[in-house]
């Protein structure tokens, strides 16, 4: 049973489970532990609340909802709506922080109230079952590693010069001129916020392609209607240097004898994110890792150390999205009570660029299929025309599904325009259901009208056999 008391004093505890990270895949570990009766602590390095609640998805949508109501406004201009609208950045930061602010309070209390043993600091390895944290000793018959995901070191001249994007979300005063490196997500997220809040934008992609995971025709409208509201998406740029000079900052980038020079009041790293497990001794508790990070089997247990599982964002197997990492913690949950007899499973995972307009997908790429050698029919349209996007003036928006040419089930869908971020679920459960073309039209499910759920028959129609 472990002692509790006055968390100054150095002691060594006992535990059934102790969980590294408070995000939502170590705080769900720890909750579902502790109702099963388990003996459970949990201690995070940095604030409880985790990347999504404090760094990611809840600020995010605020600010994404933001700019989408400039984006709304600004393309009903001359449709009935007169007068443009802005967005007053310290005002928008104040009341973002209404959501995160009170996060980490109230989960370390909530923790509390149900018998959650907290920590605070680094937990570090000192055996297989056993971390020290502020120099407390803990044991454990399981430990959980959730310690979420930081952003990768680009070993470039003026790194430290850079802003993480963590910082972005609490920035007081919004720059002038933002340089984004990487043509991720989170670059082109943040970039269609700056850019609606009036900050001239660059994206620096280091490869020929932004959004690699995303189909890349549906990539090619997002970039041009990025390029439409003032985001330079330059491609092939690969991050050189960042140098301090007299008008702010200076960005070098590029192929060797192909450098270009961009000027920027600030750069922000948005060239992807690792797994925070560096500093956690992972040697000394005999967990192997590889260059992706920690090692797991199918059931998220380390290979060498059956003592240790991972979940959520330091799992180098997953996607990094806050969905995967509450799948990962029930998968840990289910293991750990009932044995290790339930395996991960990533092969429906769908996902969402919150720009405006936002793109979505789900399934298998052409570029996947064709890999994986399975025939299939990819159908595309445009879906502007469409009363439902007319009326609002959104002119990016249309579609690319995937079905199997032989049984007709879905296979991939890739979206872009209003409510993406919705319709791409009726995918996901079509895909995971194994659901024909025909079992979502119109003679199968009346769907709700009008809505952005009832295009799908457009865009299933020309593939349903007469």
């Amino acid at each position: 049973m472990p002692v509790r008391g006055d968390r100054s004093l150095t002691m060594e505890r006992e535990y059934d489970v102790v969980v590294i990270g408070t995000g939502n895949a170590g705080s769900d570990i720890a909750w579902h532990c502790r109702k099963a009766g388990m003996e459970v602590a949990i201690t995070d390095s940095r604030d409880y609340g985790g990347t999504c609640a404090l760094r990611g998805c809840v600020p995010k949508w605020v600010l994404a909802s933001a700019a989408g109501a400039v984006a709304r406004v600004g393309n009903q201009q001359g449709n009935g709506i007169r007068g443009a609208v802005s967005i007053d950045w310290p005002e928008l930061i104040a009341f973002e922080r209404t959501f995160t602010d009170p996060v980490p309070k109230r989960k370390e209390e909530g923790f509390r109230e149900a018998g959650i043993h907290t920590c605070h600091g680094l937990a570090r390895f000192t055996g297989p079952d056993r971390v020290t944290i502020d120099g407390d000793v803990l044991t454990a018959r399981y430990i959980v590693i959730a310690a979420g995901a930081h952003s990768r070191p680009l070993n470039v001249p003026g790194e430290d010069l850079m802003t993480l994007s963590d910082d972005f979300f609490y920035l007081e005063a919004l720059p002038e001129r933002i340089v984004f490196v990487g043509g991720g997500y989170i670059s082109f997220e943040f970039a269609h916020v700056a850019a609606r809040a009036g900050s001239a934008v660059t994206i620096l992609q280091r490869s020929g392609r932004v959004l690699k995971e995303f189909d890349p025709d549906i990539v090619d409208r997002l970039v041009l209607a990025s390029g439409e509201i003032g985001i330079d998406v330059q491609v092939n740029m690969p991050l050189v240097s960042v140098e301090r000079n007299a008008a702010g900052l200076r960005v070098r980038a590029g192929k060797d004898g192909e450098e270009k020079t961009f000027g920027a009041d600030m750069v922000v790293h948005g060239a992807g994110r690792i797994s925070a497990i560096e500093e956690l001794d992972l040697a000394a508790g005999e967990v192997e890792t590889d260059r992706r990070g920690i090692v797991v089997d199918e059931h998220l247990r380390s290979v060498s150390n059956p003592a240790v599982y991972v979940a959520g964002d330091a799992n180098p197997v997953s996607l990094q999205l806050t969905p995967v990492a509450v799948m990962d913690a029930h998968v840990v949950v289910d293991n750990i009570l009932g044995g290790n007899g339930r395996v991960a499973d990533y092969t429906v995972v769908p996902s969402a660029v919150f720009t405006t307009p936002p793109i979505a997908s789900v399934g298998l790429t052409e570029e996947a299929a064709k890999e994986e050698g399975i025939p299939y029919i990819a159908n595309a349209g445009d879906l502007s025309g469409r009363f439902t996007n007319r009326s609002i003036g959104q002119r990016h928006a249309g579609y690319k599904l995937l079905v199997d040419e032989d049984s007709r089930r879905i296979l991939g869908a890739h979206l872009i325009g209003p409510h993406v971020e919705e319709v791409i679920n009726i995918f996901a459960l079509a895909i995971k259901h194994g659901l024909t073309v025909d079992d979502l039209t119109l003679d199968a499910i009346p769907w709700a009208y009008p809505s952005s759920t009832y295009d799908i028959i457009h865009m299933v129609h020309p593939l349903v056999r007469k």
